[in-house]
């Protein structure tokens, strides 16, 4: 494996890498023990296919840019396969277990259903003989239900029963490509299942049919034997459209609501939360609180501008935030973080593509430390104890417990009189953040 990135080895650790020394990890060390597990069983690192080798520098104002050896930018199964080849070359080489992807990723469209169904058949024959030869297989594995045009007016919440049939379909093809391959998990993305205007949809019918494919998912990936955990990424309102499953919230109320809640987590992208007006791992937070947090994409947004545009990692700060949630729920158990950033599009070297990958990584290895020792030192767990120590005893006990009326708050009022002020600490709390953060220098 050394044809398409040939001066490029391994990339190594070296703690002590100078910072033009960009081809090394400084931070991600895989067989250090942090807090009782490994680094690498702790992040669980994948390489998100789609973002880093689909994307060939185009955008809306421009067309392609990055020129890469391997690639034609044809939908020919000869261009797939050397996608492919350089893709594993890539993962091996940054040294990571496992990699992402879908369907459309692995093999184009045919011209017809059956076509279409040989292709990706071919194409997973490729992907299980390399992954046999490098021990790598994929975190997760989706089916593409936005890309094609039939899916334009959405894909589930489609208001075409034969485009239903078609995602549904689609979705059958990729549980079995998923079985095949081992993957870890299998992701449902419904970026295109929403609503443009209310005047022309019924809100209730579409999440019905949402449910409706989800439920078949479940139920056919126990047919089938297939092990994986089920997985929704949510997707936050855009110009276009809003997205029935926006956020995690949304998302764990419509499982709850049709009874899906106990064959579903979530997969969180904490960038999407930005979108939404709100801190970068809020929706981390959300679903961990409601034990849904299944896997988590590591990538930011862009900085100069509003944008869902995926870059990749390099915040530690929101990084450690994230970080210090996966730490007190012990981990995903079938979940890691993706890789889920792209190179910019002035960025057209190959070599480019790893130092990426590898800011991320460190990113989040330096974030995995950080959380390790907030967790160890105790200080945000006794301040948390003291901001609800009203909760431990006498009334508040009895609100825990859930054994009290309107009528027992009331006397309580009358007796203790009205509430002392108590300060929130932010600043406090905020200090002490960046202690671990920014920690002082060893002398």
């Amino acid at each position: 494996m050394n044809k398409y990135f040939s001066g490029i080895g391994r990339i190594e650790y070296r703690p002590d890498a100078g910072p033009e020394d960009t081809l090394v990890f400084r931070h991600y060390n895989a067989g250090e023990t942090v807090h009782g597990r490994t680094m690498e069983d702790w992040l669980r690192f994948s390489v998100c296919y789609f973002n880093t080798f689909r994307y060939l520098g185009d955008d809306e104002y421009g067309e392609r840019v990055h020129q890469r050896s391997w690639e034609d930018a044809s939908r020919s199964l000869d261009n797939y396969k050397r996608r492919i080849m350089a893709a594993f070359e890539f993962i091996h080489k940054l040294g990571v277990r496992f990699y992402s992807v879908s369907d459309r990723d692995l093999a184009p469209e045919g011209n017809t259903w059956e076509e279409t169904t040989k292709y990706l058949d071919e194409m997973v024959a490729v992907a299980a003989d390399l992954q046999k030869q490098t021990g790598v297989r994929p975190l997760y594995f989706g089916a593409d239900l936005f890309t094609h045009p039939r899916y334009m007016n959405g894909a589930a919440a489609n208001p075409d029963a034969h485009v239903f049939a078609y995602a549904c379909a689609q979705v059958k093809r990729s549980l079995e490509a998923a079985k095949r391959l081992g993957a870890e998990n299998f992701v449902f993305f419904h970026p295109r299942d929403g609503y443009q205007s209310l005047l022309q949809r019924q809100v209730f019918r579409d999440m019905s049919h949402l449910a409706q494919l989800y439920r078949m998912a479940a139920q056919y990936k126990d047919k089938i034997g297939y092990k994986g955990q089920l997985l929704i990424q949510p997707k936050p309102a855009d110009p276009r459209r809003h997205q029935y499953d926006s956020d995690a919230a949304a998302t764990m109320h419509l499982l709850r609501h049709f009874g899906l809640d106990k064959q579903y987590k979530l997969y969180i992208k904490p960038a999407f939360s930005r979108l939404m007006g709100r801190p970068y791992h809020h929706d981390v937070y959300m679903a961990a609180a409601f034990n849904m947090l299944g896997s988590v994409d590591a990538s930011d947004s862009y900085p100069e501008f509003h944008s869902t545009s995926d870059i990749c990692a390099y915040d530690v700060r929101d990084a450690t935030y994230v970080m210090k949630c996966i730490l007190e729920q012990s981990g995903m158990q079938h979940g890691g973080l993706t890789l889920g950033g792209r190179v910019r599009r002035e960025s057209v070297e190959p070599r480019d593509i790893f130092i990426g990958h590898i800011l991320a990584i460190d990113t989040f290895a330096k974030a995995l430390r950080n959380a390790a020792r907030m967790i160890s030192d105790g200080c945000f767990a006794r301040h948390i104890q003291q901001r609800y120590a009203s909760y431990k005893t006498g009334f508040g006990e009895r609100v825990e417990k859930g054994s009290v009326g309107l009528e027992e708050c009331e006397e309580y009022v009358r007796k203790s009189g009205e509430p002392s002020t108590r300060s929130g600490r932010m600043e406090h709390v905020d200090n002490m953040f960046n202690y671990y953060i920014f920690p002082p220098t060893q002398k």
